[in-house]
């Protein structure tokens, strides 16, 4: 038999097991209902402001092809998505921005290839990790070349002329580009590798600023995007020579390639949308989806072709994973012809 203090413990016990499973219960809805919560906030994406921060300065490439995705991203996401340009240290600052910040999906990066591809190979201790510390995303401009061109005084029309000038030159001439490291620089200083040539550097923060120095004069030769370096060249203020990459640029048909004028060299530089490492996967699809959506309008793909822009084939951020890495490989071979070391 059991004594009355044993019931008494037993029926304390029984309460005591009852009370842990209503605890477990409670304990379970809690969990089902966060877990409803996060999908539900998920699924609400975006709900407040998106900022996408840009390398670039503005009337760049990149700032221009930015501002035309922004646009469209606001009106289907229905949040507005703001422009942070962030130009300088050739998109070292716009880049580190995002590597550190929180994968919500509220900040973004919008930037040209050679902060990924080109400044692990030019760039000493890098705040980031190209390709760990970034969530591709999707890439909306296809692959494309930068415009070498002279200021309007300079007597020659051709990549040949202009060897022959410089060797022939009693004083030491300049070129400039959008910064140490840049794409341009890259395509300039490889040039120089293989033709012998000596020019100086002037590295400046954004390509815009080395179009308008060009035009006036203030430098002799420079390398420069598609867009900046138009007003100038319908105005006849500079002259382009030669275009980096595989084919003409759009606004230039007339200028040929390097790899055309007897100097090889096919990479290219492209735009593409990033977020920081661990953005959720929901989050990516949906904005490579947005992105693609861009690209298979008529409308839009109008627009690319007037800021004299080649848009891309809609790819997976997957696809932008594997050129990340391609290019990064790519612009290490370039770096090492070009004899260039980390600064």
């Amino acid at each position: 038999m059991f004594s009355h203090q044993t019931g008494a413990r037993g029926a304390r016990g029984a309460r005591g097991a009852r009370g842990a499973r209503r605890a477990c219960s409670a304990l379970a809805a809690a969990l089902a209902l966060a877990g409803a919560t996060g999908a539900h906030a998920e699924a609400a994406y975006p709900n407040r402001p998106i900022r996408m921060v840009l390398p670039s300065g503005a009337g760049t490439v990149t700032d221009q092809t930015a501002r035309l995705v922004a646009e469209r991203l606001t009106t289907a996401l229905k949040q507005p998505v703001v422009i942070d340009n962030r130009p300088g240290a050739n998109g070292i600052i716009a880049s580190e921005t995002v590597a550190r910040a929180i994968p919500d999906g509220y900040t973004l990066l919008f930037t040209y290839s050679a902060t990924l591809t080109v400044n692990p190979w030019t760039t000493p201790s890098l705040p980031y990790d190209p390709v760990r510390d970034f969530t591709p995303i999707a890439r909306p401009s296809a692959p494309g070349g930068n415009l070498l061109a002279v200021g309007a005084s300079v007597p020659v029309r051709n990549l040949q002329e202009l060897l022959a000038y410089v060797k022939a030159s009693k004083s030491e001439l300049a070129y400039c580009s959008w910064g140490v490291g840049s794409g341009g620089h890259l395509a300039m200083e490889y040039l120089k590798a293989k033709t012998g040539i000596h020019l100086r550097h002037i590295p400046y923060k954004t390509a815009t600023q080395c179009s308008n120095d060009l035009a006036a004069g203030h430098v002799t030769i420079g390398i420069t995007d598609s867009i900046s370096s138009i007003p100038h060249l319908k105005a006849g203020r500079i002259r382009g020579i030669a275009v980096s990459g595989p084919e003409r640029l759009l606004p230039t048909p007339e200028v040929p390639t390097m790899t055309e004028q007897g100097v090889p060299f096919q990479q290219a530089s492209w735009v593409a949308l990033f977020g920081p490492k661990g953005l959720p996967a929901p989050i990516v699809a949906r904005l490579n989806a947005e992105v693609n959506r861009i690209l298979q309008s008529p409308e839009d793909r109008e627009r690319f072709a007037a800021m004299n822009l080649k848009p891309a084939t809609p790819t997976s951020a997957a696809d932008l994973a594997r050129l990340v890495s391609a290019d990064l490989a790519a612009w290490g071979d370039v770096v090492r012809v070009a004899g260039l070391k980390a600064q």
